[in-house]
């Protein structure tokens, strides 16, 4: 039977790790989130942000423009938030509505203050293996990977997606940890035999239950990404029954990498607040 990765239990130890952190600051680090609109999911979202932001004693602002904002008018209200000392980490809640130039926005937020790792100054730093905020989700799977014990240096990894926010950051991250990376997409041809080669298989590509026993190799560690509600139930990419019976060990949906996404959120915004206001040594 595969060991199923708790990312409720990495969450904690890592809230653990950073109450001590920010009680040795001597202001309380300072997260705001834009949430633009009133997209339901975006809401949960940000209200776990929220909710664990308070737990740590990090103080949290919340700004909700309405859905009508422009982009230039939501760039003022950004520029406003990086002239604020207070204020560590930004978040631009994704998805911004249709008319609002998304690239714009993100392009607006000050490098040390982009707590998501999406500037392309971070991306550039996490490239080149200089320090800086890494994408909070693949980063969390580093975590997931490292916490558990399971080995990535010398390892096949496949991650199958390449968007900018989980599948080219989480194999840069792979990379620097010394595994050997294979990229899939849409375009990949025989993709169930090039993940089947996988000592570890990522699946980011958001279409419930695509991977399943044929993608999998025996003993693989199996870090399922997506989430997607089918008939009002939380359901990935990766089809658990197989994962479950093929692998050594994978993360399940709910609770697997999704608690991980907002503490390592919680961790770039405390290092930002390190990097400003710490007290001397």
């Amino acid at each position: 039977m595969a060991r199923i990765l708790d990312g409720n239990k990495i969450r904690d130890e890592i809230k653990n790790e950073l109450r001590p952190r920010v009680e040795r600051l001597v202001r309380p680090p300072g997260l705001a989130v834009v949430l633009v609109g009133n997209n339901p999911a975006s809401e949960i979202y940000v209200r776990g942000k929220t909710k664990t932001s308070a737990e740590l004693g990090i103080y949290s602002e919340t700004i909700t423009p309405p859905a009508t904002i422009s982009t230039e008018e939501l760039i003022a209200l950004v520029q406003q938030l990086n002239a604020r000392d207070e204020i560590d980490g930004i978040l631009v809640q994704l998805p911004l509505p249709d008319h609002i130039d998304s690239q714009k926005v993100l392009l607006t937020v000050s490098p040390e203050k982009d707590v998501d790792g999406f500037h392309p100054c971070n991306v550039g730093n996490l490239a080149t293996g200089r320090p800086g905020p890494r994408s909070c989700t693949p980063a969390g799977i580093i975590e997931i990977l490292k916490r558990s014990q399971i080995p990535i240096s010398g390892q096949r990894a496949v991650v199958v997606g390449r968007s900018d926010i989980v599948g080219k950051p989480m194999a840069l991250l792979l990379l620097h940890e010394n595994a050997t990376v294979t990229i899939c997409h849409s375009k990949t041809r025989d993709l169930p035999r090039v993940c089947h080669e996988a000592d570890i298989l990522v699946a980011a590509i958001g279409r419930p239950g695509m991977i399943t026993r044929d993608f999998i190799k025996p003993g693989a560690t199996v870090i399922d990404v997506g989430i997607t509600r089918v008939e009002g139930k939380a359901v990935g990419d990766v089809n658990a029954a197989d994962a479950s019976e093929l692998s050594s060990a994978y993360t399940p949906v709910p609770g697997g990498v999704g608690p991980l996404t907002i503490a390592m959120l919680m961790m770039n915004t405390v290092a930002a607040a390190e990097r400003k206001c710490s007290p001397p040594a």
